[in-house]
């Protein structure tokens, strides 16, 4: 990733960020709006799959020694590489989706050292001669490369071979919407764990910069229509250039903010949900960073912000999802106690026996965007992955043996305890909630 040079050091969440702060609900990631892109990571294939050999011998289990368990990963993972350069696309998307598993919910540095070259060359095939579904699943796969290799040379080298394939397609509007969401997510990602120069990050920013502001329009109050097919890849394009903004130098985050601060309220009445919670949550990433720059800064536009915020805080409109209107409200909340007061909801994240602490809305984005890459691997790679440990300020990885860790865990009986007691106090507090309302009737 960029180093920053003397005077302009990297933003608050930065890669070298340390230490935390405490916090009471779990992470999720922002980009829920991923439906074709879901469709593209669900096809067969005639090369071995992940899944069924997933259910046979579940990589990993427990009569299996922990080098057996590896060298079978890494001789299936043998087989999706060599899949990438099979004639037919149907098992080169089978293979691509099983790589895409394997590297989610496993740490194989020094085995894709040895093959990097292969599998870059396989997945500028991929991006070049493939159509939606296999683009998307190679820039998914490229960015689980990346967070594998980490900001290593060839790690650096790996974005930099693949960096002009991934700008093509994304600014390709007649390619996939699938596959561009795809390109946006690896570019920002990918630019964020490998680029070492910052003239790399300022392209990959004005690149997404460029796929986004088409959302936002050109002065008006609202956002300009947009086929709803395109909501997930502007999402997807706000999101990375947000996550690059953690590391942007100081001397650029100043003009970034007069340019996109009076905009980006206008994508608060996009009719996507989704679209709408990623616009908030990036400008309360704005706000957080230009209080950095300066601490009284102030907003020409507050008042009309707020009420903008209030209103999507306390939106009740029967027209939109229950479950829709239950995610804005709640993060439209943090978004405009923040802006109001300066005070960002804690939030934690535990995994085995350590606790990951988010403070801010920088963190936050950092989080949401490998969440959105490793999906149910984040607990094992935030565990094990040196990368993630050194973004989060973990420290190095833990060592436990096996004794260590069957004397902290809790037992079944244990659970039931604790479970029964929290269910009695929840149902003390709901019952003189009832009593109180039925006074007030």
């Amino acid at each position: 990733m960029p180093r920053a040079r003397k005077g302009s050091a990297p933003r608050k969440g930065g890669q070298r960020r340390r230490g935390g702060a405490r916090s009471n609900t779990q992470v999720d990631s922002g980009s829920s709006e991923d439906e074709a892109a879901s469709e593209a990571r669900s096809t067969t294939s005639d090369c071995p799959s992940l899944l069924s050999t997933m259910a046979e011998d579940s990589f990993g289990g427990d009569a299996v020694d922990e080098q057996g368990q590896q060298e079978d990963l890494e001789e299936k993972v043998k087989e999706y590489v060599d899949c990438l350069t099979d004639k037919s696309a149907k098992t080169r998307q089978g293979a691509l989706e099983s790589l895409r598993l394997a590297l989610a919910s496993h740490l194989l540095p020094d085995f894709l050292l040895e093959r990097c070259l292969t599998l870059a060359d396989a997945l500028e095939k991929c991006l070049k001669k493939g159509k939606g579904e296999e683009q998307a699943l190679a820039a998914a796969v490229l960015s689980l490369l990346c967070v594998q290799l980490g900001p290593g040379p060839k790690g650096e080298e790996l974005f930099h071979s693949l960096h002009p394939l991934l700008v093509s397609v994304l600014s390709d509007s007649a390619a996939s919407p699938a596959a561009r969401l795809h390109c946006a997510s690896a570019l920002g990602l990918g630019c964020y764990v490998a680029a070492a120069d910052v003239q790399d990050l300022v392209s990959c920013l004005t690149c997404l910069e460029g796929v986004f502001s088409w959302s936002c329009g050109v002065g008006g109050p609202t956002a300009p229509v947009a086929h709803a097919s395109l909501h997930g890849l502007f999402c997807a394009a706000l999101q990375a250039w947000a996550l690059l903004l953690t590391i942007c130098p100081s001397t650029h985050i100043s003009h970034i903010l007069a340019r996109q601060l009076p905009r980006l309220p206008q994508l608060l009445s996009s009719e996507s949900v989704n679209l709408r919670i990623t616009a908030g949550e990036t400008i309360a990433l704005l706000f957080e960073l230009a209080q950095d720059l300066e601490e009284d800064f102030i907003y020409e536009d507050m008042d009309t912000l707020c009420s903008t915020l209030r209103t999507l805080a306390t939106d009740s409109s029967k027209y939109r999802a229950k479950s829709d209107r239950r995610r804005q409200r709640s993060v439209f909340r943090a978004v405009l106690q923040f802006v109001e007061g300066g005070e960002c909801e804690e939030e934690t994240v535990r995994f085995g026996l350590e606790v990951l602490y988010v403070d801010s809305w920088a963190r936050r984005r950092i989080y949401a965007a490998f969440k959105d890459v490793l999906g149910s691997g984040m607990h094992h790679h935030l565990q094990n992955n040196e990368l993630l440990r050194d973004i989060f300020g973990l420290g190095p990885v833990l060592v436990l043996d096996a004794t260590a860790l069957k004397a902290c865990k809790i037992s079944r009986f244990e659970k039931h305890l604790y479970n029964a007691a929290a269910f009695k106090a929840r149902t003390k507090v709901r019952s003189r909630m009832r009593d109180k309302r039925a006074d007030i009737l």
